[in-house]
């Protein structure tokens, strides 16, 4: 299965630059990142196919994904454990939201 984009397929995603993009007001005020920066790019980068380029800008977003999608589907179909596993991919993400965090800041 061939997940890359081409040409033809690449006009119905929504083109998103950075002037399309929120400014962080963290980041406008105290003049570093906030632990939600990069969010915006790596959604993007998401949508236009680029998978690896999108974990890179902010590692967070996969377990994010993953929380909402399992919170999504316990809503359909009630599974068992649930708020054990909500907990764990919550605690996952807020992690690699942290993580990423840490070393932005002392790189």
């Amino acid at each position: 299965m061939n997940l890359s984009l081409t040409a033809e397929t690449a006009w119905a995603l929504p083109s998103l630059s950075e002037a399309d993009m929120l400014p962080c007001l963290s980041k406008q005020l105290l003049g570093m990142d906030c632990p939600g920066c990069g969010l915006q790019r790596s959604v993007a980068l998401l949508l236009r196919g680029e998978f690896w380029e999108s974990f890179l800008m902010y590692p967070g977003l996969f377990p994010m994904l993953c929380l909402f999608g399992f919170m999504a589907a316990d809503r359909i179909l009630p599974i068992p454990r649930a708020n054990k596993i909500t907990i764990a991919l919550a605690l996952l993400t807020v992690g690699a939201i942290l993580t990423n965090f840490t070393i932005n800041l002392l790189t």
